[in-house]
């Protein structure tokens, strides 16, 4: 499924769509509205790299972020959360990791965490690890991961 499938899917079910993201810098936002027409789903865009940004824009726990970082899964679902509740968009995706150069022992390089809330469904989130493969292509594997999970969301249809 193509990007303009993605759209046209969520077209022909009203479905608007809320990005939330960290470490790619709004490369899902960028890649959805690069096709003619995805202003008909597209809702808006967050870009909440710092955890001031997070907590403002989106709502995320100061709580959460102090147990569990910005690069958690637990993170990411308030990411997700938040996107909903501060658009009009009914799904939304989140990414929050380390793109690198750098990382630790418990939170290597490639490590992404994504939410994804939609309403009507729980809000799920899930890890990757890409592994040092390098900034351009863990943000590149990164945008395209967010995007599947866009894709899984709009094929299962209407709440």
């Amino acid at each position: 499924m193509s990007v303009a499938d993605i759209l046209d899917s969520a077209r022909a079910q009203g479905v608007m769509i809320a990005t939330a993201e960290s470490c790619t810098g709004g490369m899902v936002a960028v890649a959805l509205t690069d096709v003619s027409g995805s202003s008909a789903v597209v809702e808006r865009g967050f870009v909440t790299y710092s955890n001031q940004a997070k907590i403002e824009m989106l709502g995320v726990s100061p709580e959460t972020l102090a147990a569990f970082g910005a690069v958690s899964e637990e993170t990411a679902r308030e990411m997700a959360d938040g996107a909903l509740r501060h658009s009009r968009a009914n799904l939304a995706v989140s990414i929050t990791g380390i793109a690198g150069p750098g990382g630790s022992e418990h939170k290597p390089e490639g490590r992404v965490c994504f939410g994804l809330a939609h309403t009507g469904h729980p809000t799920v989130s899930e890890t990757q690890d890409f592994g040092a493969q390098g900034r351009d292509a863990v943000r590149r594997l990164s945008r395209d991961h967010a995007l599947e999970l866009l894709q899984a969301a709009v094929s299962r249809g209407p709440v």
